[in-house]
């Protein structure tokens, strides 16, 4: 097979549960090509919006977000979710920073990484429904049209959230060696930059037929932004990053952007509350 065409099997095989196989040789062919996170992320964010479009047409708001939050998470796994759990108990542990890389490295759960995801599922929910209801004003209340605004909107999400992983493994110190030392060593800055481009095209794109352009630009930029400030806290903590960061980041940038779009929606419809 094609190496090319082995990097984006393996890709897939890597950041998602889609049945296409994996193999060390495939994931080193993948790791040589780090920017293609962001189109396996940008295939894997129109299933999603997809996923979305369909249930939105069909099922009451509360119901189907979270529909739309466990087809994402049996899509993608939980291995960026299990990142933030363990992020969560190595932020919250007290003690020497030797001991915080412990509990990041334990594999137990703790009080903190069970605070972190329901925080983190919640927050994920919240602005699916957030989300709803402001495209379903800016819609004039047609239901079509906010299906189109979700569907686009998961799309820029999911390309978000990729871009905040290759930012913390393009400005990140790895830890200890694994997986998340490999994706820091091969995402070079000329790979990021390549990355950043198709994620700039792609969240520029995603919601121009909509009418507001402007909003996956700003959701691209906030996402990355949040994987700044996760990568400052965790050489504040931990003096470094793992694979762990790198889940957190994921699961993060995904909710930051969908809440950027949600507020940039209630601007539109008028203005957001606290700047009335």
């Amino acid at each position: 097979m094609n190496d090319f065409l082995l990097a984006v099997r393996s890709g897939f095989g890597f950041l998602s549960t889609i049945p296409v196989g994996l193999t060390m040789e495939g994931l080193d062919e993948f790791f040589k090509r780090t920017y293609l996170h962001i189109f396996v992320g940008a295939f894997l964010g129109l299933l999603m919006g997809i996923f979305a479009f369909l249930t939105i047409m069909v099922l009451p708001q509360q119901i189907s977000a979270i529909m739309i939050v466990v087809f994402v998470y049996y899509l993608t796994g939980l291995n960026h979710l299990d990142g933030l759990a363990d992020f969560g108990d190595g932020l919250t542990a007290h003690g020497s920073v030797e001991k915080k890389i412990r509990a990041l490295k334990d594999i137990g759960l703790g009080i903190g990484g069970v605070g972190f995801c329901t925080m983190g599922i919640l927050a994920f929910y919240s602005s699916i429904v957030s989300l709803r209801s402001e495209a379903l004003v800016f819609s004039g209340n047609d239901m079509l049209y906010t299906a189109k605004i979700l569907l686009c909107s998961m799309l820029v999400a999911e390309v978000s959230a990729m871009q905040c992983m290759l930012t913390i493994a393009a400005f990140g110190k790895s830890l200890h060696e694994g997986l998340g030392s490999i994706l820091v060593q091969k995402t070079t800055l000329p790979k990021y930059v390549v990355g950043l481009t198709g994620s700039v095209i792609i969240c520029s794109l995603a919601l121009i037929p909509l009418g507001i352009w402007h909003g996956g630009l700003i959701a691209l930029i906030a996402a990355i932004i949040s994987a700044f400030i996760i990568l400052n806290i965790s050489n504040r903590h931990f003096g470094g990053m793992n694979g762990d960061v790198i889940g957190t980041s994921n699961e993060i940038g995904r909710t930051v952007a969908l809440i950027v779009i949600v507020l940039v929606l209630s601007y539109q419809n008028g203005g957001i509350p606290w700047m009335l």
